[in-house]
């Protein structure tokens, strides 16, 4: 008798690759935002 598949570890597997690929992309957003702004920062004192 052939071993059963476990359809429910494969799911959840997809969904914990989905949720981490997920959570990079927002950690890569918001650094990208931070790293605008600190660009922008050093911009404004040399014009005062």
């Amino acid at each position: 008798m052939a071993k059963k598949i476990n359809y429910s570890y494969e799911k959840r597997q997809k969904e914990l690759a989905r949720q981490a690929k997920k959570e990079e992309k927002r950690q890569r957003k918001l650094a990208g935002h931070t790293d605008t702004e600190e660009e922008e920062r050093p911009d404004e004192e040399q014009d005062q």
